[in-house]
Order: C-alpha cells, then sequence, then structure tokens
C-alpha cells in the first residue's frame, strides 16, 4: 500500500523543544525506537529503491518489519509503497546477530516478498546498521503528529511527521501553527534512510 506523510524538518533541537512544549497538551505517548536496515551483498534492494527494515520498539517489547520501496518526496510530501507487520522481537533480534536467518524466515509475509520479488533468497543478507529515534505522538485537530529527534552515528536530526490521505490540507493546518508559534522549519528533502545512507547530515 501506498504510506503518504507530510515531512517537515527542524533547524535545531530549540526548534525542536518549542514545538514539544507548544504541543504538549496533545501528548498521548513516546516511542524509543531502534531501527535497523538489510540487503543482499549485491545490493539488491537498494540498487531497485527498495529498503527492507526492523524497527524495534521500547527497549524490544515489539518489532515491525517493513519493505519499502518506490519513494518519492517533493515539496514535504512523502510517498513510498510499504509492507509491514510484526515479528516476534526475540526472532528479529536472532536475525541482528546472524541475518543469514532473514532468507530462511517463512513466518512472515515481508520477508518473503523481499526474496521473492527483489530475488533476494539466493544471495542471504547483511546488516547496513541503522538509527535510533526518540518519537513523540501527539493526536492534534484530527491528526496524528509524530515528532522525531532522530540520533545518527554523524549527529541528529528533528522532523514533524504526519500520515494523512490529505496530505495538502494537513502539510497546510501543520505550516500555518509552526508559523503562529514562531518555529523554523523547512520541507523534508529526503528520508532518514537516505540520510543514514548518506552519513552526513541534510
Amino acid at each position: 500500500m501506498e504510506e503518504v506523510e507530510v515531512k517537515l524538518r527542524l533547524p535545531s533541537s530549540a526548534a525542536h523543544q518549542r514545538l514539544s512544549e507548544v504541543l504538549s497538551p496533545f501528548h498521548r505517548r513516546t516511542h524509543l525506537q531502534s531501527n535497523l536496515f538489510f540487503d543482499t551483498p549485491s545490493a539488491r534492494l537498494s540498487s531497485n529503491l527498495a529498503a527492507l527494515r526492523l524497527r524495534f520498539y521500547d527497549s524490544d517489547s515489539l518489532c515491525v518489519v517493513s519493505l519499502k520501496s518506490n519513494p518519492l518526496i517533493s515539496n514535504g510530501v512523502s510517498r513510498v509503497q510499504e509492507d509491514e507487520e510484526q515479528i516476534d522481537p526475540s526472532l528479529a533480534r536472532a536475525c541482528v546477530a546472524d541475518p543469514s536467518k532473514l532468507a530462511t524466515l517463512d513466518s512472515s509475509r515481508v520477508l518473503r516478498r523481499a526474496r521473492e520479488e527483489f530475488g533476494c533468497g539466493d544471495e542471504g543478507f547483511l546488516c547496513l546498521g541503522g538509527f535510533r529515534n526518540v518519537r513523540a505522538v501527539y493526536e492534534w485537530k484530527g491528526l496524528r503528529l509524530e515528532l522525531d529527534e532522530t540520533q545518527f552515528d554523524f549527529g541528529t536530526t528533528y522532523e514533524i511527521e504526519c500520515e494523512t490521505g490529505e496530505p495538502e490540507e494537513a502539510k497546510r493546518a501543520i505550516e500555518e501553527f509552526l508559523k503562529g508559534n514562531g518555529i523554523e522549519y523547512e520541507y523534508s528533502a529526503v528520508s532518514k534512510f537516505a540520510v543514514f545512507r548518506s552519513g552526513k547530515l541534510p
């Protein structure tokens, strides 16, 4: 299915702190996420604009495996084909320790797709590494806002995201809110995965 998100980048920790303060009445929960990415030795996924991710939540209380492909981001709106499902966290950790196990995990629909559609099964997988993310979730004016502090090995970025079927309307509302509270922002031009792969902050 297609995932459509508004993505606005915040320029500093001060802007992130200011936004978290003005959104605090709408706060619902905060997740600590660990994101790890995988590909084949010959990069069959990334060469086809696809990414395989294991995302662990809150000290491994939950893990979600996702396969994303055909990403497009323009004017602060991201569109990507995404398939995801929950996976047993202990099983997922075993795959992190030995990525070759990903090629034999028949219980996962997403991993079967990665093998069958991208031909990953015969090569096996390797772990590319990843990044950590602190995600605060807010319910604001009928929108689910996710405020991210993403910690890469080479620095930290800040972003607000909103998954929505009406991206232009949501973007307009969020922009008005940010401007009304004097919070600087710009349109995100690349995904977190692209930032991770580039090895430098945007």
